[in-house]
């Protein structure tokens, strides 16, 4: 299962809080999941969607760092849940897919 540091968990699994006008970028380490040998060859991501949001979560860019996948989002309506989905496959053609929330609130200090 790939490392998910600095996110938060709760009984469903992990997810982050993003402000509505936060760009940020969000890493998700397959390294353990990886075998010996193997590396990421791709990685996607999206976001759901939710009816009649005005503004909803864009995935601005992807990366691939040796076993991370990278993911730049920005945008997200306060108070909406979205669901960030990350597919990735190996160079030894095994492909897995893990999911992460994404809560949009305004945040303060």
């Amino acid at each position: 299962m790939p490392d998910t540091s600095g996110f938060k968990k709760d009984t469903i699994g992990s997810y982050i809080v993003k402000d509505p006008a936060a760009y940020l970028t969000y890493t998700v380490d397959w390294v353990d999941w990886v075998p010996g040998g193997d590396s990421l060859s791709t990685s996607t991501f999206a976001a759901s969607t939710i009816s009649g949001d005005a503004a909803p979560v864009v995935i601005a860019a992807t990366t691939i760092i040796g076993a991370q996948a990278v993911v730049e989002i920005s945008g997200g309506s306060a108070g909406e849940l979205y669901t960030i989905t990350n597919t990735i496959a190996t160079t030894n053609g095994e492909t897995d897919i893990r999911r992460f929330r994404l809560r949009v609130e305004q945040r303060y200090l």
